[in-house]
């Protein structure tokens, strides 16, 4: 039994060995404390990132979209009437005041002779419906069609290249 009894010195100096652990975790608490790491919010990550995608997308956007051509109107035109027919802003603006089953006259005193005839079609039944072209002279790509029945201007439309 002599054996398994320890001295008080050698007590002394396997005791810290044993247990290292308490007095250096308690030791650097307070150092990491001191430490200011900044903190990111994952909102104002999220906010970044994004920022960044989208900068990045604006950058490196390129015109992937060919031109687009002209538009032909012999492939939509029954019959050309006036060639060198085009709608200005202020004709526009105008017609657009006209309420549709309007009269038919007041449409023709502001936009004039149009462009070219599209062929008649039935969207109501009993009524047939004529369609006059105009291109715009502010945008050549689209077209104006106005919508007859009869004597009533019922609408018009625009179709673009």
């Amino acid at each position: 039994m002599a054996q398994l009894e320890m001295k008080p010195k050698q007590a002394e100096t396997v005791a810290p060995a044993t247990a290292p652990s308490k007095p250096q975790s308690k030791r650097l608490i307070p150092s990491l404390k001191q430490l200011r790491i900044p903190r990111i919010k994952s909102e104002l990550l999220l906010l970044g990132g994004t920022l960044l995608a989208a900068v990045g997308l604006t950058i490196t956007q390129y015109d992937v979209a060919p031109p687009s051509p002209a538009l032909d109107p012999s492939q939509f035109c029954q019959e050309i009437v006036q060639p060198k027919a085009a709608i200005s802003r202020d004709q526009l603006a105008q017609l657009l005041t006209i309420p549709e089953r309007g009269d038919r006259t007041k449409v023709q005193n502001i936009i004039k002779e149009p462009y070219c005839r599209m062929p008649n079609l039935s969207i109501r039944a009993g009524a047939i419906t004529e369609r006059v072209v105009y291109p715009l002279d502010f945008d050549p790509q689209t077209w104006l069609i106005v919508l007859y029945e009869g004597k009533t201007y019922v609408g018009y439309g625009f179709k673009r290249a």
